[in-house]
Protein backbone atom coordinates (compact mmCIF):
# COMPACT_ATOMS: atom_id res chain seq x y z
CA UNK A 1 0.00 0.00 0.00
CA UNK A 2 2.83 2.39 0.88
CA UNK A 3 4.42 1.80 -2.51
CA UNK A 4 1.12 2.60 -4.23
CA UNK A 5 0.79 5.81 -2.22
CA UNK A 6 4.30 6.89 -3.15
CA UNK A 7 3.65 6.16 -6.84
CA UNK A 8 0.44 8.15 -6.73
CA UNK A 9 2.22 11.03 -5.02
CA UNK A 10 4.97 11.04 -7.66
CA UNK A 11 2.39 10.98 -10.45
CA UNK A 12 0.56 13.92 -8.89
CA UNK A 13 3.81 15.88 -8.57
CA UNK A 14 4.62 15.19 -12.24
CA UNK A 15 1.36 16.81 -13.30
CA UNK A 16 2.41 19.99 -11.54
CA UNK A 17 5.61 20.32 -13.59
CA UNK A 18 5.44 22.65 -16.58
CA UNK A 19 4.71 20.76 -19.80
CA UNK A 20 7.79 22.24 -21.45
CA UNK A 21 10.01 20.74 -18.77
CA UNK A 22 8.81 17.29 -19.70
CA UNK A 23 8.70 17.58 -23.49
CA UNK A 24 11.11 20.32 -24.66
CA UNK A 25 13.37 18.72 -27.33
CA UNK A 26 17.13 19.13 -27.12
CA UNK A 27 19.98 19.04 -29.64
CA UNK A 28 19.15 17.81 -33.13
CA UNK A 29 15.65 16.96 -31.96
CA UNK A 30 14.90 20.68 -32.02
CA UNK A 31 15.03 20.42 -35.81
CA UNK A 32 11.58 19.33 -36.98
CA UNK A 33 12.07 20.03 -40.70
CA UNK A 34 15.10 19.33 -42.90
CA UNK A 35 15.00 20.90 -46.36
CA UNK A 36 17.51 20.14 -49.11
CA UNK A 37 17.77 22.59 -52.02
CA UNK A 38 19.80 20.84 -54.73
CA UNK A 39 21.49 23.08 -57.30
CA UNK A 40 23.69 22.21 -60.26
CA UNK A 41 27.22 21.88 -61.48
CA UNK A 42 29.57 24.29 -59.73
CA UNK A 43 32.77 23.65 -57.80
CA UNK A 44 33.53 25.40 -54.53
CA UNK A 45 36.31 27.57 -55.95
CA UNK A 46 34.14 28.59 -58.93
CA UNK A 47 31.52 30.20 -56.64
CA UNK A 48 32.98 30.69 -53.16
CA UNK A 49 36.71 30.87 -53.88
CA UNK A 50 36.67 34.52 -52.75
CA UNK A 51 34.66 33.98 -49.56
CA UNK A 52 36.42 35.43 -46.47
CA UNK A 53 37.73 32.77 -44.11
CA UNK A 54 37.13 29.88 -46.51
CA UNK A 55 39.80 27.69 -48.09
CA UNK A 56 39.57 29.34 -51.48
CA UNK A 57 41.57 30.89 -54.27
CA UNK A 58 43.93 32.73 -51.94
CA UNK A 59 45.07 29.30 -50.72
CA UNK A 60 45.49 28.00 -54.29
CA UNK A 61 48.57 30.03 -55.18
CA UNK A 62 50.79 26.96 -55.24
CA UNK A 63 48.28 24.65 -56.95
CA UNK A 64 49.71 22.80 -59.97
CA UNK A 65 49.08 24.56 -63.30
CA UNK A 66 46.89 22.97 -65.95
CA UNK A 67 48.86 20.68 -68.26
CA UNK A 68 48.47 19.44 -71.82
CA UNK A 69 48.37 15.86 -73.14
CA UNK A 70 52.16 15.58 -72.67
CA UNK A 71 52.06 16.80 -69.09
CA UNK A 72 53.56 20.22 -69.93
CA UNK A 73 51.96 23.36 -68.44
CA UNK A 74 49.90 25.36 -70.91
CA UNK A 75 51.38 28.73 -71.89
CA UNK A 76 47.77 29.91 -72.18
CA UNK A 77 44.58 28.06 -71.35
CA UNK A 78 42.77 26.26 -74.20
CA UNK A 79 40.27 28.50 -75.96
CA UNK A 80 36.75 28.57 -74.49
CA UNK A 81 34.45 26.53 -76.75
CA UNK A 82 30.79 25.63 -76.97
CA UNK A 83 30.41 22.04 -78.16
CA UNK A 84 26.61 22.23 -77.98
CA UNK A 85 26.75 24.08 -81.29
CA UNK A 86 27.41 21.95 -84.36
CA UNK A 87 29.97 22.54 -85.67
CA UNK A 88 31.82 23.50 -82.49
CA UNK A 89 32.22 27.26 -82.11
CA UNK A 90 34.54 29.43 -80.06
CA UNK A 91 32.93 31.64 -77.46
CA UNK A 92 34.24 34.96 -78.73
CA UNK A 93 33.40 36.74 -75.49
CA UNK A 94 36.52 35.13 -74.02
CA UNK A 95 40.09 35.98 -75.14
CA UNK A 96 42.23 33.30 -76.79
CA UNK A 97 45.20 34.01 -74.51
CA UNK A 98 43.77 33.42 -71.02
CA UNK A 99 46.58 32.96 -68.50
CA UNK A 100 47.02 29.49 -67.03
CA UNK A 101 45.41 30.42 -63.72
CA UNK A 102 41.98 31.13 -62.22
CA UNK A 103 40.11 34.06 -63.79
CA UNK A 104 36.90 36.05 -63.26
CA UNK A 105 34.22 34.81 -65.67
CA UNK A 106 32.18 37.98 -65.14
CA UNK A 107 34.78 39.97 -67.10
CA UNK A 108 33.46 38.15 -70.19
CA UNK A 109 30.07 36.61 -69.28
CA UNK A 110 28.04 38.43 -66.64
CA UNK A 111 26.29 36.54 -63.83
CA UNK A 112 22.94 37.11 -65.57
CA UNK A 113 24.27 35.57 -68.82
CA UNK A 114 24.67 31.93 -69.74
CA UNK A 115 28.01 30.41 -70.70
CA UNK A 116 28.96 27.06 -72.30
CA UNK A 117 28.48 23.73 -70.57
CA UNK A 118 31.58 21.79 -69.53
CA UNK A 119 32.46 18.08 -69.53
CA UNK A 120 31.42 16.35 -66.31
CA UNK A 121 31.56 12.59 -66.79
CA UNK A 122 32.45 9.76 -64.41
CA UNK A 123 35.68 8.44 -65.93
CA UNK A 124 36.90 11.75 -67.37
CA UNK A 125 36.40 13.40 -63.98
CA UNK A 126 38.86 10.98 -62.41
CA UNK A 127 41.37 11.76 -65.15
CA UNK A 128 40.92 15.48 -64.48
CA UNK A 129 41.60 14.99 -60.77
CA UNK A 130 44.81 13.19 -61.81
CA UNK A 131 45.64 11.60 -58.49
CA UNK A 132 44.79 14.76 -56.54
CA UNK A 133 46.83 17.22 -58.63
CA UNK A 134 43.68 18.55 -60.31
CA UNK A 135 45.83 19.58 -63.28
CA UNK A 136 43.99 18.07 -66.26
CA UNK A 137 40.66 19.88 -65.98
CA UNK A 138 41.35 22.18 -68.95
CA UNK A 139 42.87 19.46 -71.11
CA UNK A 140 39.83 17.22 -70.78
CA UNK A 141 37.13 19.90 -70.84
CA UNK A 142 34.84 20.36 -73.81
CA UNK A 143 34.75 24.08 -72.88
CA UNK A 144 38.52 24.55 -72.78
CA UNK A 145 39.87 27.08 -70.30
CA UNK A 146 36.43 27.97 -68.92
CA UNK A 147 37.04 25.30 -66.28
CA UNK A 148 39.41 27.71 -64.49
CA UNK A 149 36.78 30.45 -64.26
CA UNK A 150 35.07 31.71 -61.13
CA UNK A 151 32.53 34.33 -60.06
CA UNK A 152 32.49 36.87 -57.27
CA UNK A 153 29.11 36.13 -55.72
CA UNK A 154 29.23 38.92 -53.14
CA UNK A 155 25.86 40.61 -52.92
CA UNK A 156 23.88 37.59 -54.13
CA UNK A 157 21.38 35.75 -51.96
CA UNK A 158 23.63 32.68 -51.78
CA UNK A 159 26.58 34.77 -50.60
CA UNK A 160 24.43 36.54 -48.04
CA UNK A 161 23.13 33.24 -46.64
CA UNK A 162 26.73 32.02 -46.31
CA UNK A 163 27.65 35.24 -44.47
CA UNK A 164 24.65 35.08 -42.15
CA UNK A 165 24.73 31.37 -41.40
CA UNK A 166 27.23 28.54 -42.10
CA UNK A 167 29.28 27.80 -45.20
CA UNK A 168 30.90 24.34 -45.42
CA UNK A 169 34.19 24.59 -47.30
CA UNK A 170 35.18 20.91 -47.22
CA UNK A 171 32.02 19.43 -48.72
CA UNK A 172 32.61 17.04 -51.66
CA UNK A 173 30.28 15.49 -54.21
CA UNK A 174 29.63 11.89 -53.19
CA UNK A 175 30.53 10.29 -56.52
CA UNK A 176 32.68 11.16 -59.49
CA UNK A 177 31.01 12.51 -62.62
CA UNK A 178 27.69 14.16 -63.27
CA UNK A 179 24.19 14.85 -62.09
CA UNK A 180 22.61 11.46 -62.74
CA UNK A 181 24.91 9.58 -60.39
CA UNK A 182 25.05 12.25 -57.69
CA UNK A 183 21.26 12.49 -57.53
CA UNK A 184 21.24 8.74 -56.94
CA UNK A 185 23.79 9.12 -54.16
CA UNK A 186 21.68 11.83 -52.54
CA UNK A 187 18.79 9.40 -52.04
CA UNK A 188 20.41 5.96 -51.73
CA UNK A 189 24.21 6.38 -51.29
CA UNK A 190 24.49 3.84 -54.07
CA UNK A 191 25.19 3.35 -57.75
CA UNK A 192 22.38 1.88 -59.92
CA UNK A 193 22.90 -1.45 -61.66
CA UNK A 194 22.35 -2.59 -65.26
CA UNK A 195 23.91 -6.04 -65.47
CA UNK A 196 22.51 -7.06 -68.87
CA UNK A 197 23.11 -3.79 -70.70
CA UNK A 198 23.70 -3.64 -74.47
CA UNK A 199 27.29 -3.22 -75.64
CA UNK A 200 26.80 0.32 -76.93
CA UNK A 201 26.47 1.60 -73.37
CA UNK A 202 30.07 0.59 -72.72
CA UNK A 203 31.55 2.62 -75.60
CA UNK A 204 33.61 5.80 -75.45
CA UNK A 205 32.70 8.98 -77.31
CA UNK A 206 35.11 11.53 -78.77
CA UNK A 207 34.47 14.92 -80.32
CA UNK A 208 35.13 14.51 -84.07
CA UNK A 209 36.31 18.14 -84.36
CA UNK A 210 38.84 18.14 -81.51
CA UNK A 211 39.47 14.47 -80.84
CA UNK A 212 38.94 15.09 -77.13
CA UNK A 213 36.70 12.77 -75.13
CA UNK A 214 33.33 14.40 -74.53
CA UNK A 215 31.64 11.32 -73.14
CA UNK A 216 32.64 8.07 -71.59
CA UNK A 217 30.73 4.83 -71.09
CA UNK A 218 27.37 5.02 -69.38
CA UNK A 219 28.31 1.87 -67.47
CA UNK A 220 31.28 0.32 -65.76
CA UNK A 221 32.48 -3.01 -67.12
CA UNK A 222 30.74 -4.82 -64.26
CA UNK A 223 27.36 -3.23 -64.98
CA UNK A 224 26.99 -0.16 -62.78
CA UNK A 225 25.32 2.91 -64.30
CA UNK A 226 27.61 5.91 -63.78
CA UNK A 227 26.62 8.38 -66.51
CA UNK A 228 23.23 9.71 -67.58
CA UNK A 229 20.75 7.06 -68.62
CA UNK A 230 16.98 7.46 -68.72
CA UNK A 231 14.66 5.69 -66.26
CA UNK A 232 12.62 2.62 -67.08
CA UNK A 233 9.44 4.30 -65.84
CA UNK A 234 7.95 7.45 -67.37
CA UNK A 235 8.47 10.28 -67.54
CA UNK A 236 11.71 9.99 -69.49
CA UNK A 237 13.37 11.93 -72.27
CA UNK A 238 11.50 10.91 -75.46
CA UNK A 239 14.73 11.43 -77.44
CA UNK A 240 16.33 8.56 -75.49
CA UNK A 241 13.69 5.87 -75.33
CA UNK A 242 16.11 3.04 -76.07
CA UNK A 243 18.43 1.44 -73.54
CA UNK A 244 16.73 2.84 -70.48
CA UNK A 245 17.86 1.76 -67.04
CA UNK A 246 15.92 -1.22 -65.64
CA UNK A 247 13.76 -0.60 -62.59
CA UNK A 248 15.88 -0.26 -59.45
CA UNK A 249 15.11 -1.90 -56.12
CA UNK A 250 17.69 -0.51 -53.71
CA UNK A 251 16.42 1.04 -50.49
CA UNK A 252 16.21 4.84 -50.61
CA UNK A 253 16.01 7.49 -47.93
CA UNK A 254 12.36 7.87 -48.92
CA UNK A 255 11.74 4.23 -48.04
CA UNK A 256 13.47 4.64 -44.69
CA UNK A 257 11.40 7.71 -43.86
CA UNK A 258 8.13 6.04 -44.87
CA UNK A 259 8.92 3.00 -42.73
CA UNK A 260 9.02 5.30 -39.70
CA UNK A 261 5.93 7.28 -40.81
CA UNK A 262 8.03 10.42 -41.17
CA UNK A 263 6.48 12.77 -43.71
CA UNK A 264 8.61 13.72 -46.73
CA UNK A 265 8.38 15.02 -50.28
CA UNK A 266 10.53 15.71 -53.31
CA UNK A 267 9.36 18.99 -54.86
CA UNK A 268 10.50 19.65 -58.44
CA UNK A 269 9.93 22.53 -60.78
CA UNK A 270 7.96 21.33 -63.81
CA UNK A 271 7.05 17.96 -62.31
CA UNK A 272 3.31 18.08 -62.96
CA UNK A 273 3.85 18.90 -66.62
CA UNK A 274 6.58 16.28 -67.04
CA UNK A 275 4.53 13.56 -65.36
CA UNK A 276 1.58 14.38 -67.62
CA UNK A 277 3.75 14.41 -70.75
CA UNK A 278 3.17 18.11 -71.37
CA UNK A 279 5.84 20.29 -72.96
CA UNK A 280 6.45 23.70 -71.42
CA UNK A 281 9.04 26.46 -71.56
CA UNK A 282 10.71 25.06 -68.46
CA UNK A 283 13.57 22.62 -68.88
CA UNK A 284 12.69 19.51 -66.87
CA UNK A 285 15.65 17.12 -66.57
CA UNK A 286 14.34 13.61 -66.03
CA UNK A 287 17.58 12.33 -64.48
CA UNK A 288 17.24 15.06 -61.84
CA UNK A 289 14.24 13.21 -60.38
CA UNK A 290 16.02 10.16 -58.91
CA UNK A 291 13.02 8.49 -57.28
CA UNK A 292 11.39 7.68 -60.63
CA UNK A 293 14.15 5.14 -61.26
CA UNK A 294 12.82 2.95 -58.44
CA UNK A 295 10.03 0.41 -58.58
CA UNK A 296 8.52 1.72 -55.34
CA UNK A 297 7.73 5.01 -57.14
CA UNK A 298 6.36 3.64 -60.39
CA UNK A 299 3.46 5.43 -62.12
CA UNK A 300 0.13 4.99 -60.32
CA UNK A 301 1.89 3.95 -57.13
CA UNK A 302 0.70 5.44 -53.88
CA UNK A 303 4.26 6.45 -53.01
CA UNK A 304 4.64 8.50 -56.20
CA UNK A 305 1.36 10.30 -55.67
CA UNK A 306 2.12 11.00 -52.02
CA UNK A 307 5.79 12.01 -52.18
CA UNK A 308 6.71 13.32 -55.66
CA UNK A 309 5.29 16.81 -56.00
CA UNK A 310 5.42 19.92 -58.14
CA UNK A 311 7.20 23.09 -57.05
CA UNK A 312 3.85 24.81 -56.57
CA UNK A 313 2.91 22.32 -53.85
CA UNK A 314 5.88 23.39 -51.76
CA UNK A 315 4.46 26.88 -51.31
CA UNK A 316 1.00 25.47 -50.64
CA UNK A 317 2.33 22.98 -48.07
CA UNK A 318 4.22 25.72 -46.23
CA UNK A 319 0.83 27.09 -45.21
CA UNK A 320 0.19 24.18 -42.90
CA UNK A 321 1.17 20.76 -44.20
CA UNK A 322 4.93 20.97 -44.60
CA UNK A 323 6.72 17.61 -44.39
CA UNK A 324 9.46 16.75 -41.93
CA UNK A 325 11.94 16.14 -44.77
CA UNK A 326 11.74 18.02 -48.07
CA UNK A 327 13.90 18.09 -51.19
CA UNK A 328 13.57 20.90 -53.72
CA UNK A 329 14.89 20.74 -57.29
CA UNK A 330 14.53 23.78 -59.58
CA UNK A 331 13.90 23.41 -63.31
CA UNK A 332 16.91 23.28 -65.58
CA UNK A 333 16.66 26.95 -66.44
CA UNK A 334 16.80 27.98 -62.77
CA UNK A 335 19.33 25.57 -61.24
CA UNK A 336 22.69 27.23 -62.22
CA UNK A 337 23.57 24.46 -64.67
CA UNK A 338 26.02 25.88 -67.26
CA UNK A 339 24.43 26.33 -70.66
CA UNK A 340 20.89 26.21 -69.26
CA UNK A 341 20.77 28.66 -66.38
CA UNK A 342 22.58 31.80 -65.38
CA UNK A 343 24.01 32.35 -61.91
CA UNK A 344 21.43 35.00 -61.07
CA UNK A 345 18.39 33.08 -62.37
CA UNK A 346 19.13 30.33 -59.86
CA UNK A 347 19.99 32.81 -57.13
CA UNK A 348 16.54 34.38 -57.45
CA UNK A 349 14.88 30.96 -57.40
CA UNK A 350 16.68 29.94 -54.21
CA UNK A 351 15.85 33.24 -52.54
CA UNK A 352 12.15 32.84 -53.31
CA UNK A 353 12.07 29.40 -51.72
CA UNK A 354 14.20 30.28 -48.70
CA UNK A 355 12.22 33.48 -48.08
CA UNK A 356 8.97 31.50 -48.19
CA UNK A 357 10.32 29.06 -45.60
CA UNK A 358 11.62 31.86 -43.36
CA UNK A 359 8.21 33.54 -43.53
CA UNK A 360 6.38 30.33 -42.59
CA UNK A 361 5.45 28.79 -39.26
CA UNK A 362 7.96 26.01 -39.97
CA UNK A 363 11.02 28.28 -39.91
CA UNK A 364 11.79 28.25 -36.15
CA UNK A 365 12.41 24.48 -36.30
CA UNK A 366 13.89 24.13 -39.81
CA UNK A 367 17.34 23.40 -41.19
CA UNK A 368 17.90 24.18 -44.89
CA UNK A 369 20.87 22.68 -46.70
CA UNK A 370 21.64 24.44 -49.98
CA UNK A 371 23.96 22.09 -51.85
CA UNK A 372 25.15 21.29 -55.36
CA UNK A 373 24.99 17.92 -57.03
CA UNK A 374 28.48 18.04 -58.59
CA UNK A 375 31.31 20.18 -59.95
CA UNK A 376 29.95 20.66 -63.47
CA UNK A 377 33.43 20.45 -64.99
CA UNK A 378 34.83 23.37 -62.97
CA UNK A 379 38.27 23.17 -61.38
CA UNK A 380 38.86 23.21 -57.65
CA UNK A 381 42.26 23.26 -55.97
CA UNK A 382 41.55 20.79 -53.14
CA UNK A 383 42.22 17.09 -53.69
CA UNK A 384 39.14 15.00 -52.83
CA UNK A 385 39.50 12.40 -50.07
CA UNK A 386 39.77 8.79 -51.22
CA UNK A 387 37.07 6.46 -49.94
CA UNK A 388 35.97 3.97 -52.61
CA UNK A 389 35.66 3.42 -56.36
CA UNK A 390 32.76 5.86 -56.62
CA UNK A 391 34.29 8.87 -54.96
CA UNK A 392 34.13 11.37 -53.42
CA UNK A 393 34.69 13.76 -56.28
CA UNK A 394 35.42 17.48 -56.44
CA UNK A 395 34.64 19.94 -53.64
CA UNK A 396 31.30 21.75 -54.02
CA UNK A 397 29.50 24.52 -52.09
CA UNK A 398 27.13 23.78 -49.23
CA UNK A 399 25.33 26.37 -47.09
CA UNK A 400 23.37 25.58 -43.93
CA UNK A 401 20.55 28.05 -43.26
CA UNK A 402 18.74 27.63 -39.96
CA UNK A 403 17.92 29.31 -36.65
CA UNK A 404 20.26 26.64 -35.25
CA UNK A 405 23.11 27.17 -37.74
CA UNK A 406 26.24 28.81 -36.41
CA UNK A 407 26.18 32.47 -37.39
CA UNK A 408 28.81 33.85 -39.74
CA UNK A 409 30.70 30.57 -39.59
CA UNK A 410 32.88 28.60 -42.00
CA UNK A 411 32.75 24.88 -41.17
CA UNK A 412 35.97 23.13 -42.18
CA UNK A 413 34.70 19.61 -41.36
CA UNK A 414 35.04 17.09 -44.20
CA UNK A 415 31.59 16.26 -45.58
CA UNK A 416 30.15 14.82 -48.76
CA UNK A 417 26.66 14.42 -50.22
CA UNK A 418 26.01 11.40 -47.99
CA UNK A 419 26.44 13.73 -44.99
CA UNK A 420 22.96 15.01 -45.82
CA UNK A 421 21.64 11.47 -45.50
CA UNK A 422 23.53 11.03 -42.24
CA UNK A 423 21.94 14.17 -40.80
CA UNK A 424 18.46 12.94 -41.73
CA UNK A 425 19.18 9.46 -40.37
CA UNK A 426 20.64 10.76 -37.12
CA UNK A 427 17.80 13.19 -36.50
CA UNK A 428 15.00 10.71 -37.22
CA UNK A 429 16.59 7.51 -35.93
CA UNK A 430 16.93 5.78 -39.30
CA UNK A 431 19.26 2.95 -40.19
CA UNK A 432 22.01 3.89 -42.68
CA UNK A 433 21.53 2.93 -46.31
CA UNK A 434 25.11 1.87 -47.08
CA UNK A 435 28.56 1.95 -45.56
CA UNK A 436 29.20 5.41 -46.99
CA UNK A 437 26.44 7.27 -45.17
CA UNK A 438 27.02 5.16 -42.07
CA UNK A 439 30.56 6.54 -41.82
CA UNK A 440 29.86 10.10 -43.04
CA UNK A 441 30.00 13.17 -40.83
CA UNK A 442 26.41 14.34 -40.41
CA UNK A 443 26.73 18.15 -40.64
CA UNK A 444 26.50 18.55 -36.87
CA UNK A 445 29.51 20.87 -37.01
CA UNK A 446 27.27 23.49 -38.61
CA UNK A 447 24.83 23.69 -35.70
CA UNK A 448 24.75 24.94 -32.14
CA UNK A 449 21.72 24.44 -29.94
CA UNK A 450 21.71 27.10 -27.25
CA UNK A 451 19.14 26.80 -24.47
Amino acid sequence: MKINHIAALLAALATLLPATARTEPVGLNRIEHIVVIYLENRSFDSLFGLFPGANGLADAQNAPPQVDESGRPYQALPTVMDVKHKPVVLDKRFPIDLANSPFDIARYAKPDEKHPDLTHRFFIHQMQIDGGRNDRFAQLSSAGGLTMGHYDLSGTALWNYAKEFTLADNFFQAAFGGSFLNHQWLICACTPTFKDAPANLHQWKNDPATGKPIGDPALTEDGYAVNTIQPHFPPFDPAHQKDRLPAQYQTTIGDRLSEKSISWAWYAGGWDDAAAGRKTGDKFDYHHQPFIYYANYAPDSRARAEHLKDRSKLFADLKGNFPQVAFFKPTGNKDQHPGHSSILEADREVKEVVDAIRDSAAWPSTAIIIAYDEYGGFWDHIAPPKIDRWGPGTRIPAIIVSPFAKKGYVDHTVYDTTSILKLIETRFGLAPLTERDAKANGLQGAFEFNP
